[in-house]
């Protein structure tokens, strides 16, 4: 049960005193970018591995709705959207992290639908959406804008 609590936890990010899902967030920007070094498609996999572990993980401890601490979500979210980015360039890398956090603060639908879902798919879901709207933006402004994200 603790090894569970310490992944839903974000490898500890989410007993940040404040803003634990910023926190957690910029974590996983750390641990993405030598992963999208290597290749989009081992971030992608690794994206993928934390939503199940994620899911997983959520409903074994079965934490009362979506406390501050479970940051599992924001993890996979984050690495979502990073997957859009053609490089491990700053200005992409902060733009996803910004755009990310700004999503998973104001929940503009559907992130907003997915939030009200009870269990591990509500708390998964809405972050997992906003990393894919993320990307959808990102490659906007990669098609018009070639070679700005990095």
């Amino acid at each position: 049960m603790r090894l569970y609590r310490l992944i839903i936890a974000g490898c500890g990010t989410g007993f940040a005193p404040f803003a634990p899902g910023t926190v957690a967030s910029a974590a996983a920007v750390v641990v993405g970018v030598p992963l999208l070094a290597v290749s989009p498609w081992l971030l992608l996999a690794a994206a993928v591995a934390v939503c199940a572990l994620g899911y997983h993980a959520i409903r074994i401890v079965n934490p009362d709705g979506d406390p501050r601490w479970v940051v599992v979500d924001e993890v996979a979210g984050q690495w979502m959207a990073m997957l859009a980015l053609p490089s491990c360039g700053i200005m992409g890398l902060f733009l996803a992290f910004f755009l990310f956090r700004v999503f998973d603060v104001t929940k503009p639908w559907p992130i907003s639908w997915a939030d009200r879902q009870h269990g591990a798919f509500g708390i998964m879901a809405d972050d997992v959406i906003a990393g894919w709207i993320v990307a959808a933006i990102l490659l906007i402004v990669r098609l018009t804008w070639p070679g700005w994200l990095g």
